[in-house]
């Protein structure tokens, strides 16, 4: 199963002027279809920053969105990031053009028909809400900053290009909630369950409240995580400290 990750590009993200929603409804649209988010980056309007990022996930072979920086302005640098982390010039694409002209006409000209040159060989994202196309290269998938634009263009993708993926992966996640004790009283018994189990990965949140609570889990496979869980109520009954499980 491939990773999939999402980059949120903006400085008004960083300074606060504007608050993300796209990491919650991407990790929605995902669970939706039996899939998971496996990382998130927060970048700047920094170009070098950008097209290192995106080299990195490109040669990972990562199926990644990326939300911003894909207008006009000069703020905007996602698209010829892009093309640099490929080494392919930027193009002017028909069909995007075709788009602004149908909903624009005359008025694309000169300005929003910038907002048609994407990186050679990019193909198109449909935008629903104002026919501003979106372009994808590469298992990569750029849209706008705007949620409203954005999310059903993700959904589009998904649905699109990558339902064989849907459900298919062998994945599990359970947890339970265990009163009274502090990390470093489950740490030994945290590390013997990872090296039982190498193959999952072992959560552990606690909560700050009149009683002390930690959620302690793991995710993974379906058969590992069953008996990893098994294993860790024994060892928590064992030690002496009362948990209930989660749903």
């Amino acid at each position: 199963m491939q990773n999939f990750g999402i980059y949120i590009i903006g400085d008004e993200i960083l300074s606060g002027k504007r608050q993300d929603k796209h990491l919650a409804k991407v990790i929605e649209l995902l669970s939706a279809r039996g899939l998971q988010l496996s990382w998130a980056n927060y970048l700047g309007d920094i170009p070098a920053q950008i097209t290192l990022a995106l080299s990195a996930s490109m040669a990972r072979g990562d199926i990644v969105f990326s939300f911003g920086g894909i207008g006009a302005t000069p703020d905007d640098y996602t698209r010829q990031c892009a093309a640099d982390a490929l080494g392919v010039p930027i193009e002017r694409h028909a069909g995007a053009v075709a788009e602004l002209e149908a909903r624009f006409g005359e008025a694309a000209y000169p300005k929003r028909v910038l907002m048609a040159d994407f990186p050679q060989g990019a193909d198109l994202i449909p935008n629903p809400v104002n026919r501003v196309a979106g372009f994808s290269i590469q298992q990569h998938y750029f849209v706008p900053g705007f949620p409203e634009m954005a999310h059903p263009m993700v959904e589009w993708v998904l649905d699109t290009y990558y339902p064989h993926l849907f459900h298919q992966q062998d994945y599990l996640e359970s947890s339970i909630l265990v009163l009274d004790a502090g990390e470093s009283q489950l740490l030994d018994m945290m590390h013997q369950i990872l090296a039982q189990y190498p193959d999952i990965k072992l959560f552990s949140l606690p909560k700050l409240d009149t009683r002390r609570t930690i959620e302690l889990g793991v995710k993974g496979a379906n058969q590992s995580v069953t008996r990893a869980m098994h294993d860790i109520q024994q060892h928590i009954s064992a030690l002496g400290f009362p948990w209930s499980p989660l749903p």
